[in-house]
């Protein structure tokens, strides 16, 4: 829609990197806040949410590679689209929480108490990043005859991502962010009413497996080597990022039920 938010010569501000760097900024701003609140060391935590970015960063992108991998192979022009996209999301939260797991044990930061106050700027910064994925076209929804259906007409987005112009498609980034952004608003009141430590973090991982597993069906930016099941309606088939999200839905229910029984057992100890 607006892919160049400035230009002024050589200098090019795109929207996408502003969205993205607000997503940032807003989501490390609600982390430190209630890191200070919880008497967690916000120096080495802020260090950590550094790193962590730039390996989630990466991580996303080496699973956006090895996904189309013959694409690249075969057009190693395209390898340029790569180093412009965000990679895949999914990829980047796993690359991203292995490093911050090793991260907290290395520092003696509080692992469950942490990813309780870092799950809802995890939503909150994903939201603004769908909404820069609006703004540079990638990402795209299939065509649809909605009232609310958007068309892409920058010569340019073509160019950068190969939306389709002139064409009537979801809207399906903004179906994300909104969804990320109502995510937000319900893990932060999770977070003032968390009965144990990782309650946050477990809904998290449910309710984001939910929301990207809906979407999915709506993307229209998928190659046919992207489904591992690939029928004429896509709300038969099954895509490998909507596999993750079924994968993603088991470990967080499964990660909830235990973290739930260590608090129990905890609890009758005590007493005991």
């Amino acid at each position: 829609m607006l892919p160049i938010l400035l230009k002024i010569g050589p200098f090019t501000i795109h929207t996408y990197g502003v969205m993205m760097a607000i997503g940032v900024g807003l989501a490390l701003w609600f982390i430190l806040i209630h890191a200070r609140k919880q008497g967690i060391n916000i120096k080495i935590l802020a260090d950590g949410a550094f790193y962590t970015l730039l390996i989630s960063l990466v991580g996303a992108k080496l699973v956006l590679l090895a996904a189309h991998f013959s694409e690249y192979i075969s057009s190693p022009a395209a390898l340029l689209s790569l180093a412009r996209s965000g990679g895949v999301f999914q990829g980047g939260l796993t690359f991203g929480l292995v490093f911050a797991l090793w991260y907290f044990h290395r520092y003696r930061i509080p692992t469950w108490k942490t990813a309780d106050i870092i799950s809802p700027g995890l939503a909150l910064g994903h939201g603004f990043g769908r909404l820069g994925c609006f703004s540079a076209s990638c990402c795209y929804g299939r065509p649809s005859g909605l009232p609310w259906s958007v068309t892409f007409t920058n010569p340019y987005s073509h160019e950068l991502t190969g939306v389709p112009l002139d064409l009537a498609l979801h809207p399906v980034q903004l179906y994300e962010a909104g969804l990320n952004f109502l995510n937000f608003l319900i893990l932060w009141l999770i977070l003032k009413k968390k009965n144990f430590n990782g309650q946050v973090f477990a809904f998290y991982i449910i309710n984001y497996s939910l929301i990207r597993y809906f979407t999915e069906f709506y993307r229209g930016d998928h190659s046919s080597q992207t489904f591992l099941i690939l029928t004429s309606s896509p709300y038969t088939s099954l895509s490998f990022p909507q596999l993750f999200c079924l994968l993603g839905l088991i470990a967080g229910i499964t990660l909830f039920f235990i973290l739930r029984s260590r608090r129990s057992r905890g609890e009758a100890v005590r007493r005991s």
